[in-house]
């Protein structure tokens, strides 16, 4: 057998305080093949991005610290390198896609251009050979129009599109290690699985090899040769993924698998095991994965007046045109109506870009309209903007995609909070502390975050920051954007059961926005499907997803990942045929 490209032993981290030292990693050992996908699994906070982080010497603080053990890139220590060195090897040996790419993409840099950049350094191209490269790899990674986009800034794409370009600024650099720390977190389902062939076929075609951060099991079990767990900044259990899946060893790994909302209902891996000893309750598990979603709000004598009601809706953004050119534009929302019923719970899901985002953020008179209508509760934001718009302040709310860039970074979470029950004035100032805990409690986060700010928090800790904002509000209609898409399975299947008491104790409407259509498949009672900024397809849950009329929806379904390592998520694609690991069987290796 090779010796493995990347080999970490005993490997230490903590974080130093006046208090003393605190561990966050502890005694990592774990091995990667040339050409080995390896799938790093594991809640929030268990250290996966940190571990990543500290094989390029990226420490998000000074005041983490590796303290022991060594990682080893080809036979050489690279833990103790100094900085030169690791720039050196950053990009060129080791590529890195991040879990934020708004916070790692420049926001005053054409995309194409911080494409071109790496490309141009590290291959050594010219300028035009470097922009022909990046508008191949932007065609690759899933944008629609390479030669526009390419000189389009961060800001003016969605949160799908700018991973899309965090991906393609690190595969422009051709390296042989790439760590991919939730490189599909933003996308929709078939990009997702866009760009996981992409990632499949370059391991086939250079012998790339992966370290796969990733909270989706779906994901792990279609892509991945190998799986290593980890639990409060230990590895739990290693081992390859059909062996692991189908038997897994500890507590904490059945757990996690028990929580994935699988499509079908049933579980695929067989019976699993009691998990009573994890802190997502078994009652949880199961309201994600073994019970139907909320009924549809019930027709009653008259029907009840719609709680939100969009008409022929059209949102237009400008898309280019000179001084001596005619300005265009582009339809974001392109003749959308929809009723939403007081307690319903409706899904919209589509790809990235078909304007779910846009739809949510006109419903609630955050984006103006170009044309139609959005009323809530009776009054219509095209009619009376000033009243509507206070009334949507008081009685809706809004989680955000990106939770890193939707809280404030100088105030603390319970700062935060506090602001939000004071602008209210529905909770008396002597009870806003209590609420922000109660508020915390209900998130899942404890009492303590009230004290810490967003940037030392985890993506999933900082998007239940943001649930529990928009909680303060105590809604009548909360919106939330892909509010999900940065939680680890365990946590997910808390905060989706969190919603449904939510929905049945508080009467509280839900629009949940998602490209996850197994959560969306157990959560809500509706689904709209929206492409190119028109809906396709509309109609209860189970119908759709049981016999959607639509090729698209079909589309979407197929493009789901499945737990089960059996079937593929790629489907007869003759390109997927991928050379087996040196040191493991063929079986271990082709996806």
């Amino acid at each position: 057998m090779s010796a493995p490209l990347l080999s970490i032993r005993d490997l230490d981290v903590v974080a130093r305080s006046r208090e003393g030292d605190r561990p966050l990693l502890e005694g990592i050992s774990l091995d990667l093949a040339r050409g080995e996908v390896l799938g790093l699994v594991g809640e929030s906070g268990s250290g996966k991005s940190l571990l990543c982080r500290t094989i390029v010497g990226l420490m998000p603080s000074p005041a983490l610290v590796r303290t022991g053990g060594k990682i080893l890139l080809k036979d050489q220590d690279i833990a103790g390198a100094d900085p030169a060195s690791l720039r050196r090897l950053r990009g060129a040996e080791i590529g890195m896609i991040f879990q934020n790419p708004s916070s790692h993409l420049d926001p005053v840099m054409r995309i194409g251009d911080q494409i071109v950049e790496g490309i141009a350094f590290y291959r050594g191209l010219g300028r035009a050979a470097a922009r022909e490269a990046a508008l191949e790899i932007m065609a690759q990674v899933g944008f629609t129009d390479p030669p526009r986009q390419f000189s389009s800034y961060p800001h003016e794409f969605s949160g799908g599109m700018r991973q899309r370009a965090m991906i393609a600024i690190a595969l422009g650099c051709d390296p042989e290690l790439l760590i991919a720390d939730e490189p599909t977190t933003a996308l929709d389902v078939t990009i997702q699985a866009q760009i996981l062939r992409l990632l499949m076929e370059l391991r086939a075609k250079r012998g790339l090899s992966i370290i796969l951060i990733t909270h989706d099991l779906g994901v792990v079990a279609q892509t991945c040769d190998r799986i290593a767990v980890m639990r409060q900044g230990r590895v739990v259990e290693v081992g390859e993924k059909r062996a692991l899946l189908r038997a897994p060893q500890a507590a904490y790994t059945r757990s996690l698998i028990a929580s994935h909302p699988s499509m079908p209902v049933e579980d695929e891996c067989g019976e699993v095991d009691d998990v009573s000893d994890h802190p997502v309750a078994a009652t949880d598990v199961a309201g994600v994965a073994g019970t139907p979603a909320p009924a549809a709000a019930p027709a009653t004598p008259g029907r009840p007046r719609p709680l939100v009601e969009i008409d022929d809706l059209r949102v237009c953004f400008p898309a280019g045109g000179g001084l001596f050119s005619r300005r265009r534009s582009f339809a974001a929302v392109d003749g959308v109506s929809l009723s939403i019923l007081p307690g319903e719970t409706v899904g919209v899901v589509g790809e990235s870009g078909s304007g779910k985002s846009t739809l949510a953020r006109a419903m609630l008179g955050l984006t103006p309209l170009t044309s139609g209508h959005v009323a809530f509760e009776g009054e219509s934001l095209a009619l009376k903007p000033r009243a509507t718009r206070e009334r949507l302040h008081r009685h809706a709310a809004m989680v955000f995609q990106d939770p890193f860039n939707a809280l404030n970074p100088r105030f603390t979470i319970g700062e935060t909070l506090a602001e939000v029950l004071r602008v209210q004035g529905k909770v008396p100032a002597a009870r806003i502390a209590d609420r922000v805990g109660e508020l915390l409690d209900l998130v899942e986060l404890d009492r303590s975050f009230a004290t810490r700010r967003p940037r030392s928090l985890s993506g999933g800790q900082c998007q239940r920051a943001g649930i529990a904002r928009a909680l303060a509000v105590e809604p009548r209609l909360i919106v939330a954007d892909e509010c999900i898409a940065a939680l680890d399975v365990t946590i997910q299947a808390q905060i989706v059961a969190l919603f449904r008491r939510l929905v049945r104790s508080m009467e509280l409407t839900l629009v949940f926005i998602a490209h996850d259509l197994a959560v969306v498949r157990h959560l809500c009672a509706r689904v709209v499907v929206m492409h190119h900024g028109r809906v396709v397809e509309e109609g209860p849950t189970e119908a759709v997803f049981a016999r959607p009329r639509q090729a698209y929806t079909a589309n979407l379904l197929a493009a789901v990942p499945s737990i089960d390592p059996g079937q593929s998520l790629f489907g007869p694609d003759p390109r997927l045929t991928v050379s087996p690991v040196p040191g493991t069987s063929r079986q271990g290796t082709n996806p």
